[in-house]
């Protein structure tokens, strides 16, 4: 999934401003405990988070996949007064692990079970930052369904996009194709500008144009 060899990784994180205390618990409990534990964010990738949202000061965030809790509460930092973060997964089984993390910041974060297609047409915000990072046969689906909801010079995030340099191979399969779909109608919208950061597994950062 990293781009980066080992080496220069474990440089740039040494270079990077440490988690929070509470980041390095749920990084140690999610690969001590649950399924899957690449799906975290992860130290550098959720610094990068964080400074964006520090940078944009989000009022309303949405993200498509709340995993362990760990992207949702690195948006969290940059959340201005009154500012929240709408966080959406379909996977039950970590509820209760995912709201005692979120405990602290619970005035903040709107911690909803269920599927993000059902859901998100129930939203009446508008969002100055979309994060999608769910399932990827549906990228397409949930950007059609929150590009109208982000304000004129919000930000859509998208993760995974490079799907461990999957995007390359000359046989792609069902996955692979869908980012691939993805990747190609980003370039192509005219309502948005965006930049491919070759970040970990691919960020693809979305700028909404005001047009």
């Amino acid at each position: 999934m990293d781009i980066l060899n080992d080496d220069l990784l474990r440089y740039a994180e040494q270079h990077t401003s440490a988690e929070s205390d509470l980041l390095k618990k749920i990084n140690r409990d999610t690969h001590a405990h649950v399924l899957m534990p690449r799906m975290l964010s992860g130290h550098l990738q959720g610094r990068i988070l964080s400074m964006i949202s520090n940078m944009i000061r989000p009022r309303r965030v949405l993200e498509i996949g709340t995993y362990t809790g760990y992207s949702a509460l690195c948006f969290v930092e940059g959340l201005p007064e009154g500012g929240r973060i709408i966080t959406i997964d379909i996977n039950e089984e970590l509820e209760d692990r995912v709201r005692e993390y979120f405990k602290p910041w619970q005035e903040k974060i709107d911690y909803r079970i269920g599927n993000a297609l059902d859901i998100i047409p129930t939203l009446n915000e508008t969002f100055d930052l979309v994060f999608i990072d769910a399932d990827k046969r549906n990228y397409n689906t949930y950007y059609d369904m929150v590009i109208d909801k982000v304000r004129p010079g919000g930000y859509i995030l998208a993760d995974n996009v490079l799907w461990s340099g999957k995007v390359l191979d000359a046989k792609p399969d069902n996955d692979t194709k869908a980012i691939l779909s993805f990747n190609e109608k980003i370039h192509k919208d005219p309502r948005v500008e965006n930049v491919l950061l070759p970040v970990r597994d691919g960020i693809m950062m979305i700028r909404k144009l005001s047009l």
